[in-house]
């Protein structure tokens, strides 16, 4: 008992969650400070959490080629788990930029708001550094319990309780497929650690032939699927968006969707690689299904928060395509994508938190009419944000698409790339319709109410900064993210 105690302190190594643990220490104090401020004062807190993320920013490239393993192999920080730590850490700073002034506009200036954000991407982090499905599942709970608390931020409005009560029911539900998944998958492997489920995958034998691990397999795909918000899974995601807080939903959108990614990326390329044959003609029906919903069902909302949902529905739709290709293009693409999809649509929704009303009942097309003539600069960062999300040049959007669809083609999954491409032209439609009607409408409001809060005008433009940036040499970090695939 006593070498085993030993051993288990010798294998832990606190530098395989150093980042994560940061920022859990940072989350707690800063719990506390905002337990003895005074009621209505966040600002300081807010500003505190953003310099906690920037510390933890650094600590994580620190980890970069400096590949750490802890915890008896449960862990990994290598720089797959660093490149989506940066991605987390950006999602969650541009929210809490974008934060402070909206919760005191709506009447709700609560300070543990704060350090319910540093805790969901301490779970992000967990997701994604976890080389064992348990670790990857405390992950994805301390993640979840997080956002279940954050979507029903807002107590006394009807629309906040049922995003935070659907979102709950469902991600509860979905989460206990993904256990029971992990649970088929050890009754076949004999473990839960990735690698040694790949080796009893190469292995052969009855493992393959064991209808157990196929059911896992589809049973695990089924909790991250609807994690990522991928058709048919995707049910929760417009009523959860529309009723949560907007820079709630705005880090929902980004971070916890990288997140999944993550884990599903690690999980099935690394663990399940065995079983790609399986996996890969389900992925593929499935992108196209996810496509092509969150496309076609977008354009008749006239409510942006919920055009906006099914967009990041069908924007999971594309990432899932690399996933099929497999490949270094396709899978480096995906890291790329995730980046630059959390600075263009958290900037987007970073507008709506100005843009909108108390109550926010104001954001839909008609509300937006005539805002880019009253409110020049914001009309004009929404349409590089929405240039962006259609996937047009010189934005993060097209180079992520582009990188995404080459490497499909280059796996030899053509036709996959081009119902890509003509699901992504549907998309110009519902994202040109806003710009139209922000700019060729008269405006029946003069938007007296929209503020320029100096946190909010931050995110804006560190957002704007990544998309162009991201698009128009879009090279250096590329090659980060091919250096960052397994």
């Amino acid at each position: 008992m006593e070498n085993l105690v030993q051993d288990a302190i010798q294998n832990v190594n606190l530098a395989a969650v150093m980042p994560s643990l940061v920022l859990c220490c940072f989350g707690l104090a800063i719990l506390m400070i905002s337990v003895f401020s005074p009621k209505g004062k966040t600002t300081h807190v807010a500003w505190l959490s953003f310099a906690a993320l920037l510390v933890t920013g650094v600590v994580s490239l620190m980890g970069w080629n400096n590949r750490q393993v802890g915890f008896y192999g449960a862990v990994e920080l290598d720089n797959f788990a660093t490149f989506f730590n940066i991605t987390f850490i950006v999602a969650a700073a541009l929210t809490i930029l974008m934060s402070d002034d909206y919760l005191k506009r709506e009447g709700y200036p609560i300070g543990e708001y704060y350090p319910l954000i540093l805790f969901t991407t301490a779970g992000a982090m967990w997701m994604a550094s976890g080389t064992d499905l348990m670790t990857i599942f405390l992950g994805l709970e301390v993640l979840s319990i997080s956002l279940y608390v954050l979507a029903g931020l807002f107590r006394n409005q009807l629309r906040s309780n049922e995003s935070g009560l659907k979102y709950f029911l469902l991600g509860s539900f979905s989460t206990g497929f993904l256990l029971y998944g992990v649970a088929l998958i050890y009754g076949a492997t004999g473990t839960t650690k990735l690698a040694g489920i790949a080796e009893a995958l190469r292995a052969g034998g009855d493992v393959l032939s064991n209808p157990m691990l196929v059911a896992g397999m589809v049973l695990l795909s089924t909790g991250f699927l609807f994690k990522i918000a991928a058709a048919p899974f995707h049910m929760w995601t417009p009523d959860v968006y529309e009723g949560a807080p907007t820079p709630v939903t705005a880090f929902m959108s980004a971070g916890p969707k990288a997140a999944a990614f993550a884990a599903f990326m690690r999980v099935f390329v690394v663990g399940l690689e065995g079983m790609s044959d399986q996996w890969t003609g389900l992925l593929w029906a499935l992108a196209i299904l996810t496509m092509v919903v969150g496309n076609v069902v977008a354009i008749s909302q006239t409510n942006i928060k919920r055009m906006l949902a099914y967009s990041s529905i069908a924007h999971a739709g594309y990432a899932l395509v690399g996933m099929v290709a497999m490949n270094e293009v396709g899978l480096s693409g995906i890291l790329f994508y995730m980046l630059a999809y959390t600075f263009m649509n958290l900037g987007a929704f970073a507008v709506l938190v100005l843009a909108g009303k108390k109550g926010e009942d104001n954001l839909t097309l008609d509300g937006f009419a005539g805002f880019g003539y009253r409110r020049p600069f914001l009309g004009v960062a929404l349409a590089i944000f929405l240039f962006s999300l259609m996937g047009l040049p010189p934005t993060a959007g097209f180079a992520g698409k582009f990188f995404i669809f080459a490497g499909a083609i280059k796996a030899g999954y053509i036709w996959l790339a081009v119902l890509g491409i003509l699901a992504s032209a549907v998309s110009l439609y519902y994202y040109l319709r806003v710009m139209v009607v922000m700019y060729f409408r008269e405006p029946t409001e003069d938007f007296a109410w929209v503020k320029m809060p100096a946190g909010a005008m931050l995110s804006i433009v560190l957002a704007i900064v990544g998309v162009l940036l991201l698009g128009i040499v879009p090279g250096p970090v590329m090659e980060l993210a091919k250096l960052a695939i397994f």
